[in-house]
């Protein structure tokens, strides 16, 4: 079959990054006999900058790079621009690609961004082909923190003719299920985790330091200003956060009102070869989510768990589940210092950091993962 599997958002290993859904999921599908081409944008949305880059030759599948204006802010109508004009362009030359080379025979889009899958909703009508809804997100949901619900009606109304148009819904945790079906969709739905390559080293040995890590975005949705007020109270623990964004600055006036400079360090996107060895170093992966976020299992845990580090979270419903299934970390009330020192304070790192990576062996190996996603999406 021929299959198309699109999304802007993940970063990219020839990047310098870890391979993350989509890549996996490309190799999956190419390693099962699929001609695959995975759509992407030509603008890194992590690092806010220009991708420019070649295809690796040794890839199995193709990797079309598609144009996307810049923005600065993820919470901005610069960025909701951005997105539709992706779309739009995506649609235009993957109509032609099409014509050169075959039409697919399913398309995978993911959501957000919800122009995008309406691209695909319409290309995969026009084609004749299956149309599967990956969400990665719960939008417009996730606005609701800087818009009022009722303003929210026309993203609704493209998420709600996405989601009823599939053929076929995939989702990243089941916390989507149910906001999928309250749109009136009533196919079948699938979770299937973010997932991780677990090849490479295991886990190093700690030497039992409560040495924090925190990695990803620094945005509105993590709260590490109670991450960091735990820390001050905690004399021989350290955080390393690896990551950017718009939080950075205030965040790091706090460290230095705190006196915190030597025990929290900013390191910066890290590629993976140099996050591998920030964890390895580590012996807690730190989960801060704000109490409104809609994310079910965030990539972050995936990649702590591998890592074999204990893993402490505000994040409750399947994430929590999860820790508590496998004894894998602790939680504490979002925003809370207090309650994040006392989870701290007891925490077991050691055995939780190898009950972690045994979570990550036996829900989180991406082999099994995506090779149970190709089944799903071709039978």
């Amino acid at each position: 079959m021929r299959i198309w599997i699109e999304n802007p958002f993940d970063n990219l290993p020839a990047e310098g990054f870890r391979p993350q859904r989509y890549w996996l999921m490309a190799e999956a599908f190419a390693r099962a006999g699929h001609d695959v081409v995975l759509w992407t944008a030509d603008f890194n949305h992590t690092t806010k900058a220009r991708r420019n880059l070649r295809a690796p030759a040794d890839i199995p599948f193709a990797l079309e790079l598609v144009h996307e204006p810049p923005y600065a802010s993820n919470v901005s109508l610069r960025r909701m621009l951005s997105h539709w004009r992706y779309s739009r362009e995506w649609e235009r030359i993957a109509t032609a690609y099409a014509r050169k080379n075959g039409a697919p025979d399913a398309i995978i889009a993911s959501t957000p961004p919800l122009s995008a899958c309406a691209a695909a909703r319409r290309m995969a009508r026009r084609f004749g082909a299956k149309f599967v809804v990956d969400v990665m997100d719960a939008w417009p949901e996730t606005f609701e923190r800087v818009a009022p619900r009722w303003a929210l009606w026309p993203l609704r109304a493209v998420a709600g003719a996405n989601y009823r148009g599939a053929d076929l819904v995939t989702v990243v945790a089941d916390r989507y299920i149910d906001l999928v079906k309250g749109y009136g969709y009533s196919g079948e739905v699938r979770r299937f985790y973010h997932g991780i390559s677990l090849g490479g080293r295991p886990p190093a040995e700690r030497d039992g330091a409560l040495a924090l890590a925190y990695i990803g975005n620094l945005g509105r949705t993590y709260d590490l200003t109670t991450v960091v007020r735990a820390i001050a109270e905690l004399p021989d623990a350290t955080l390393d956060i690896a990551g950017r964004g718009d939080g950075e600055a205030p965040l790091r006036r706090l460290v230095a009102e705190l006196g915190l400079g030597e025990r929290v360090r900013f390191r910066g996107y890290l590629g993976e070869g140099d996050m591998t060895a920030l964890l390895s170093k580590c012996s807690v992966g730190i989960v801060p989510m704000a109490s409104d976020s809609f994310v079910g299992v965030p990539y972050k845990l995936c990649d702590y768990a591998k890592s074999g580090l204990a893993i402490v979270s505000s994040l409750g419903g399947e994430s929590a589940k999860l820790l508590a299934k496998h004894g894998a970390g602790a939680l504490y009330r979002p925003g809370d210092a207090a309650s994040l020192v006392r989870a701290l304070a007891s925490l077991d790192a050691a055995a939780c950091g190898a009950n972690a990576r045994r979570m990550a062996e036996e829900e989180l190996d991406s082999s099994a993962i995506y090779d149970a996603y190709v089944v799903a999406v071709c039978g």
